[in-house]
């Protein structure tokens, strides 16, 4: 879903503009967010290279949950996740190896933060999401989306920035780099860089035991065309199986409305 108060105009970079550039050229108070504008991004965006990591975890909330909501893409969510990918780089982030234990499941250092943020963020413009929204007029849902067009224009510039990471030294970085990435490449001029993350995606089935992230992963490798028997375990097994069980359980459930209730409870 996207939200705006008006058919905005985008530009659609080719590269990756600098930060400052991004922060300064935006007229950031004429833009939509789940409340209001983005007045007050500006300062928050800044703070997330912050030398400090508490003031850096304040900005997280800030900047990024201010222009995320029921997976939505507003006006401000566009610029906001191109400065983010063009400071992926900055020495603050890229020395970061804090913890906020406590707080959620998934914490860590601000980079992969970041990093999640993006891959959410583009999962929630990927080809299903376009696909449920628009079904057979695509083209005409996102006339009617300029946000989500906006941000799915933008993929190569944010790719750019990702791609550079899929090779970190740290796991934790290129798993969360490749997570970005799958949902970035559906963009028709990063399709060659699906036997790239290819590589990157047996890496991380080697080495991950994240549920979360060896779904994504198997979801994308599917996706293009690859036969992922072999690479699965007996968890990953269990897990497919299970939510094809639940696929058919949904759909038994959504045929059997009769008005005046279901054939079986639905699987809540």
């Amino acid at each position: 879903m996207t939200h705006s108060r008006g058919r905005t105009e985008y530009p659609h970079p080719a590269e990756l503009p600098p930060a400052h550039t991004l922060l300064e050229s935006t007229d950031w108070a004429s833009l939509a967010t789940p409340c209001g504008t983005g007045e007050s991004l500006p300062a928050a965006l800044m703070r997330l290279t912050d030398p400090d990591p508490v003031v850096r975890e304040s900005a997280l909330r800030d900047a990024l949950w201010a222009v995320t909501h029921q997976n939505s893409i507003y006006e401000a969510t566009v610029p906001v996740a191109l400065y983010v990918a063009a400071i992926l780089d900055h020495p603050a982030i890229a020395t970061d190896r804090s913890r906020h234990d406590g707080e959620t499941p998934r914490t860590g250092p601000t980079l992969v933060r970041l990093l999640d943020w993006l891959g959410d963020t583009a999962h929630d413009a990927d080809d299903e999401c376009v696909a449920l929204g628009g079904g057979d007029r695509v083209e005409d849902f996102l006339d009617e989306c300029p946000e989500m067009r906006a941000f799915r224009d933008a993929r190569p510039a944010i790719f750019s920035a990702v791609r550079t990471l899929l090779g970190h030294d740290r796991a934790d970085v290129r798993h969360a780099a490749l997570l970005a990435a799958i949902p970035l490449i559906e963009h028709p001029l990063l399709t060659a860089c699906r036997a790239e993350l290819a590589d990157h995606a047996g890496g991380l089935l080697a080495t991950s035991t994240d549920r979360r992230h060896r779904d994504r992963v198997f979801a994308g490798l599917r996706a293009w065309g690859h036969d992922t028997n072999s690479l699965e375990n007996t968890s990953d097994i269990a897990a497919r199986e299970h939510h094809a069980r639940l696929r058919a359980a949904r759909a038994s459930w959504d045929g059997s409305w009769t008005g005046g209730g279901y054939s079986e409870d639905p699987p809540f």
